[in-house]
């Protein structure tokens, strides 16, 4: 065959090899797409995110950094509890603690992709847009009231080009948390849709409502002493249709957590030694004592050396004191009383319904609310009894407790309700009351001064008590101005500078 021949035929068949893959090409692009996508789509991952989705992780995250750091740092500079061993946090030796600050971003990112979300869907899905507001609003109130000035209006903004936001002061912040909370309360409704993930309140958006405006009262009372509430706060108390509240135990904001994984109360999970570290306070030991409470019983064990006596006996220990001190104590740790069995089980066991309806994650009590309205009552900021609100509260926390209110308690002396000590008194029980719950008796004594509290023996913050966390430090290397801006505004950042509703 001829060289010419062969030639063309070679170039013959490269065309009809071309031609047969542009064919090919043709009908993959064409008539097989969709058997094509069928084959590539994994019917068990969602093409797209709805609330019911992002609802679960929200809470749950949010209960597990409340309870954590209610454990590390909220119980012992509050002296509900005090540290035997590695002391630093007692001694207010604090460095950076970023987690409320990482939660409450990395979850508002989530609260506002569900707002947004409901707010597209047809039709549009408020109770989850109600849902999504409250769950911000609390969000961002614990970071405010923990850092003070913080990023919020142009915050999660990072998609539209913010990456450096501004730090809204705290007072514009709790502007805008306030106005967020009225308006979750109108979107509000049983008769809306379902609300699915909602591993809370279990879809129930009549509690939601209420949990929208007992926070209002909340965040109202915060900021006391410099706006004027007295109307927002009695409006809320005229219309309990429109504003409803907590009304009993069963209906505040506390997630229940499972007995075994994969959602337990967190310091079920926690190593025995690191629980041992943390011991009763004196402080609190004493109070109880001196009011013959046996909510004691609940917060405290009996020291392993009085059990082993015959003799149970409850012993605390103070605050601050330096490592040697702590270990050499009254004895030592066998003769400090650990705390009760139901915030930490002992070895593998598996809690009681009661040590569940005890070790909870809580956004916010019934006992709190009527202490809330006992104070408002007695200032004069809401109309009402302030001693039945105080009796409320001070019965709501035996109840919680699973403990029966002593006849005479509410007529002992210390507890029976005094207008000339009244204040004093509410501040105090609710102190009590807000044993482990994160860190709401904190922000409470910071904005009251009650109870009395005296810095830790061998404290390391110039016989100071802190009141505030230092800003991340990554701040300042990806947010530089504007954290600097907020410092200068605000002042030091360091953990004695006041916040704006505190000063």
């Amino acid at each position: 065959m001829s060289q010419q021949k062969l030639s063309f035929r070679m170039k013959r068949t490269r065309i009809y090899i071309l031609g047969s893959l542009i064919a090919l090409l043709m009908g993959i692009s064409t008539g097989c797409d969709n058997e094509f996508a069928d084959v590539n789509t994994n019917p068990n991952i969602p093409n797209s995110v709805t609330p019911n989705l992002l609802l679960p992780n929200i809470i749950r995250s949010a209960a597990n950094e409340i309870v954590g750091t209610g454990w590390s740092i909220g119980n012992i500079v509050i002296q509900h509890t005090a540290k035997i061993q590695f002391v630093n946090e007692d001694r207010y030796l604090w460095g950076n603690i970023n987690g409320i600050w990482n939660t409450t971003y990395g979850n508002l990112r989530e609260l506002e992709n569900m707002y947004t979300i409901a707010g597209s869907s047809v039709p549009v899905q408020s109770n989850y847009q109600g849902v999504a507001l409250v769950l911000k609003s609390w969000h961002i109130a614990l970071a405010t009231d923990s850092y003070g000035d913080l990023p919020y209006s142009e915050a999660t903004q990072g998609k539209t080009g913010i990456a450096k936001p501004k730090y809204d002061t705290q007072e514009e912040i709790y502007t805008r948390l306030l106005s967020d909370l009225t308006e979750a309360n109108e979107l509000l409704s049983p008769s809306n849709e379902a609300i699915q993930g909602d591993i809370l309140f279990n879809g129930n958006a009549l509690r939601w409502k209420k949990m929208a405006n007992s926070l209002r009262l909340r965040y109202l009372m915060r900021i006391s002493k410099k706006k004027d509430v007295k109307a927002e706060m009695q409006a809320i108390l005229n219309d309990p249709q429109k504003f409803p509240i907590f009304e009993n135990n069963a209906e505040h904001a506390a997630l229940r957590f499972l007995p075994t994984v994969p959602n337990q109360f967190p310091p079920y999970t926690y190593r025995s030694g690191s629980i041992d570290e943390f011991r009763l306070s004196k402080t609190m030991e004493d109070q109880l004592k001196s009011l013959s409470d046996p909510r004691i019983t609940v917060f405290a064990r009996p020291t392993v050396a009085s059990v082993a006596a015959g003799n149970p006996v409850y012993a605390g220990i103070p605050n601050g004191l330096d490592d040697i001190n702590a270990l050499i104590y009254n004895g030592g740790a066998q003769n400090l009383s650990r705390i009760g069995t139901s915030f930490y089980i002992d070895g593998f066991g598996i809690p009681t319904d009661r040590d569940l309806n005890i070790a909870q994650g809580m956004f916010m009590s019934y006992p709190e609310l009527q202490f809330i309205l006992a104070e408002a009552a007695q200032k004069g900021l809401i109309t009402g009894d302030a001693k039945t609100y105080y009796e409320k509260g001070v019965k709501a926390s035996f109840d919680y407790y699973g403990l029966t209110l002593p006849a005479s308690y509410l007529t002992s002396p210390g507890v029976s309700f005094d207008p000339a000590t009244a204040l004093a008194q509410i501040g105090t029980q609710k102190w009590i009351a807000l044993f482990f719950n994160g860190l709401e008796a904190w922000f409470d004594w910071r904005r009251t001064g009650i109870p009395t509290l005296k810095p830790g023996i061998f404290n390391l913050n110039e016989n100071r008590i802190p009141v505030r966390f230092i800003y991340p430090i990554n701040e300042y290397s990806l947010n530089k101005a504007s954290v600097e801006a907020a410092v200068q505004r605000q002042g030091a950042d360091n953990i004695n500078t006041k916040v704006w509703w505190e000063k």
